[in-house]
């Protein structure tokens, strides 16, 4: 019976590792409103601080699919020449959880009179847990991990950078800089896995049509070591800076075999320059979309000046 329970746990701390190696960074649809989440050098690129919020329900109709929770504020120091930034995100997924906070810090620098260059440094802690108490396994008297609560925290940091302009901007941001074990130790077992490089690139402009309308396309390509390359790609298109709609793409974790994993459309509207609303769909075009009714994701923001 003990080895049994061992290898219930071991079974269950194996399948949050293979998460481990797969997607640890939260994924936006509507990242191209609030770009901070991805990278920090962001932090202080406009004159004014933003404070948004993400709710993210993935894969509609699969039992505990997951669900991101994300708080952020950013914006620019008096000077304009430092940005400060800090964000809180909660992932749930079945039993587990993974929540993570950091803060930030950026410098820019101005490269010429139309360029400037933002770097940034975030620090902070992120968590694993899992909640033995929402397991259902087949031997109920097994105390192992049905009573308890298994949970580790350890340092986090960021480092990115963006290169702007007025109407673009070209970034690298790389998350889990340090690389920690994640382990969770029971009464006769212990399992650990590490947290696997993770790499962004992404670029953006935005034109200018005429008076009333802009749109903005952009590119995102993420590397999260050792999972191919992954695509990523839309547009949004605003009419006079107060409604938006819009298209993703994200393909598959291979990109050189075609597939596409989701294809979003966006909606959203904003007040009087300060205040947005957003709602993203995901077509799961993967095989999940068998079994899932898509993915859903609200975004609120609010714009305010530095006094």
């Amino acid at each position: 019976m003990n080895n049994i329970k061992h290898i219930v746990v071991l079974v269950v701390l194996l399948i949050l590792g293979s998460n481990v190696h797969g997607q640890q960074i939260p994924v936006y649809s509507q990242f191209f409103m609030n770009k901070y989440v991805n990278n920090p050098a962001f932090a202080g690129i406009g004159e004014k601080f933003s404070v948004s919020s993400n709710h993210r329900y993935q894969w509609v109709g699969i039992t505990d699919s997951p669900r991101t929770y994300t708080l952020s504020v950013n914006g620019p120091t008096k000077n304009l020449k430092n940005g400060l930034g800090a964000f809180l995100y909660t992932d749930h997924v079945g039993p587990t959880r993974r929540t993570g906070i950091q803060a930030s810090y950026s410098y820019i620098l101005k490269v010429n009179e139309k360029i400037k260059l933002s770097l940034s440094l975030s620090a902070g802690l992120l968590e694993w847990k899992i909640d033995g108490h929402k397991l259902s396994l087949n031997d109920q008297s097994d105390p192992a991990l049905l009573n308890n609560i298994l949970r580790t925290v350890v340092p986090d940091a960021k480092f990115g950078f963006v290169l702007f302009g007025d109407h673009w901007h070209f970034g690298a941001a790389a998350p889990n800089l340090l690389q920690n074990k994640i382990t969770f130790t029971t009464t006769n077992n212990t399992a650990d896995n590490k947290l696997e490089d993770h790499y962004f690139i992404h670029g953006g402009y935005v034109f200018n049509i005429n008076d009333d309308i802009e749109i903005d396309p952009y590119l995102l390509l993420r590397y999260v070591s050792p999972a191919p390359l992954q695509l990523e790609f839309g547009t949004k298109f605003s009419w006079k800076k107060m409604v938006w709609t819009g298209f993703t793409y994200r393909s598959a974790r291979n990109i050189e075999s075609f597939g596409a994993d989701a294809a979003s459309i966006l909606i959203g509207y904003t007040h009087q320059n300060n205040l947005s609303f957003g709602y993203a769909y995901d077509f799961t075009t993967s095989n999940l979309g068998n079994y899932s009714a898509g993915s859903h994701e609200l975004l609120f923001r609010i714009l305010f000046n530095r006094k």
